[in-house]
């Protein structure tokens, strides 16, 4: 039988789920609105839909790496508070979204979303979300994943906080033993404290050079007494502070934060542990995800919220 759009909107203002999800419902119901409203509840997503307004932007991040270290993923489910973080239940579903990005040959999270749920094959990924939202009663979103293999070594994980920091280092060595997997470690939680952009200036762009050249050059002009300065030296100026900043955001040239003289650079800290182990070492690259990055969080007033519930 053919859906109007009439009840497809009558389904979606009972239920505040979204339209093509009304309309799926209606048509596997044959239209009977009561068994339409069932279906919704039974899937989730009646009761998701309503909170799916409210801003996710706790959670946790969790990593997982392969038995024999050659593969591992990180991935990033986020929930409304910290409170649900810390919930077991939502700690669980976190570590079985983890083990199914492990395994997925999704491109990108919309695919990764329509695939269907290993635990049961019934669902997609997005209506098993939408079942765990209905359980736990908060909005969750499964923001991103990341999957990182190494066949000539191995992938090295680190969580801080909890989780709400998750790292994944790609090194490459011709020796895996307990000091090469310290180290991994080492750079992992180096990369979680401070936060570098790129694994070494070879990556980052001419046009993110010239950028910066341009800010450089325009603080410089501003500044009355740097501006009279000759051009030669001003060049200097500006070759020396991106030297500086390409030393911040880079992690190999970063200062290693457990050197012991406080010079000691990543790249010098690998190369030496390379040479005491006999190894070649190259890190290849890393992951970094920190829970709620980038997404904006909403301020609630507590006064106001509870009066507009009140009806004042």
């Amino acid at each position: 039988m053919a859906i109007t759009a009439a009840q497809v909107k009558e389904l979606r203002e009972m239920t505040g789920a979204g339209m093509m999800d009304c309309k799926k419902a209606l048509t596997a119901t044959e239209g009977d609105m009561d068994k339409a409203v069932e279906f919704l509840r039974e899937k989730g997503l009646a009761t998701a839909q309503k909170k799916a307004s409210r801003v996710a932007a706790e959670g946790l991040c969790k990593t997982l790496v392969s038995e024999d270290g050659k593969k591992a993923v990180v991935v990033e489910v986020n929930a409304e508070t910290d409170f649900v973080a810390k919930n077991e239940k939502f700690q669980n579903y976190v570590a079985d979204v983890a083990a199914q990005a492990m395994n997925t040959t999704a491109a990108d999270i919309d695919a990764f979303l329509a695939e269907a749920w290993a635990l049961d094959t019934t669902k997609t990924v997005k209506e098993a979300l939408a079942a765990q939202i209905a359980v736990i009663g908060e909005n969750m979103n499964i923001r991103r994943f990341a999957q990182v293999t190494e066949e000539n070594g191995f992938v090295a994980s680190y969580t801080h906080m909890g989780g709400k920091i998750g790292v994944l280092v790609d090194v490459e060595t011709d020796v895996v033993n307990d000091a090469v997997k310290e180290m991994a470690k080492n750079v992992a939680m180096q990369i979680a404290a401070l936060k570098p952009q790129y694994t070494s200036d070879s990556e980052v762009s001419a046009e993110y050079i010239e950028h910066e050249k341009e800010i450089l050059m325009a603080q410089i002009q501003n500044d009355p007494k740097e501006s009279q300065k000759p051009a030669k030296v001003i060049e200097g100026m500006i070759t020396g502070r991106i030297k500086k900043e390409l030393k911040e955001i880079c992690l190999l040239d970063q200062t290693y934060v457990k050197a012991e003289d406080g010079k000691q650079s990543v790249a010098k800290y690998v190369e030496q542990v390379a040479k005491e182990n006999g190894a070649k070492i190259t890190v290849k690259g890393f992951v970094r995800y920190e829970t709620g990055d980038g997404i904006e969080k909403k301020e609630e007033n507590f006064a106001e919220e509870v009066a507009k519930q009140m009806g004042k």
